[in-house]
């Protein structure tokens, strides 16, 4: 793997996005996503995330965040491990599940793919970590996310899809509390 993807300094802002295997559309129930945003907030109180930026997508997630523990690549392996477990096992459960033998059938198959995973997988493995500082890349990455939606055809303007950070930049923090001090707002 080249250095332009690793996680080279602990204590960086990191631009990352990470799909489901086969760009699976899971996220399209609320209790998918209410998974992701707990993890979210037990990640910013126990384990030292700070998120300058995110959107929750039907297929993918982007972050802007910084690990105040110094361990960037640790914290993104716990929250991805985690969500997997929790999301799997939510599929599994849900009887509002329509496509519930579907998904865990592309899982296995994505984790028979993979030797260290047991049964299933949820998340592609990579991450594509992008240090971001100066004004012009941060702006750059934290446009890209907000716009995403937007450009996937789901909404006209981005504030309006509920699983972004776009909402908390126009002063709506109803959904996920982001950290809006440090690096971003200055160098915003």
């Amino acid at each position: 793997m080249s250095r332009k993807h690793k996680f080279n300094n602990p204590t960086a802002a990191y631009f990352v996005s990470f799909a489901t295997v086969f760009w699976i559309d899971v996220f399209i129930r609320q209790t998918y996503f209410s998974i992701l945003e707990q993890a979210i907030n037990y990640c910013r109180a126990e384990k030292g995330m700070e998120v300058f930026a995110y959107c929750f997508m039907p297929s993918h997630v982007h972050f802007v965040f910084r690990s105040k523990n110094e361990d960037p690549s640790g914290l993104l392996r716990d929250f991805k491990g985690y969500t997997a477990r929790k999301l799997i096992k939510e599929i599994e459960e849900n009887p509002q599940e329509s496509r519930k033998e579907w998904l865990l059938w592309m899982m296995e198959r994505a984790g028979k793919k993979k030797s260290n995973v047991t049964k299933r997988q949820f998340w592609q493995q990579h991450n594509k970590p992008i240090e971001v500082r100066g004004n012009k890349v941060i702006k750059q990455k934290i446009d890209y996310i907000h716009n995403n939606p937007v450009e996937a055809g789901l909404v006209t303007e981005p504030v309006h899809w509920k699983y972004s950070s776009a909402r908390n930049y126009a002063d709506d923090e109803t959904v996920i509390k982001i950290d809006n001090q440090g690096i971003i707002l200055g160098m915003l």
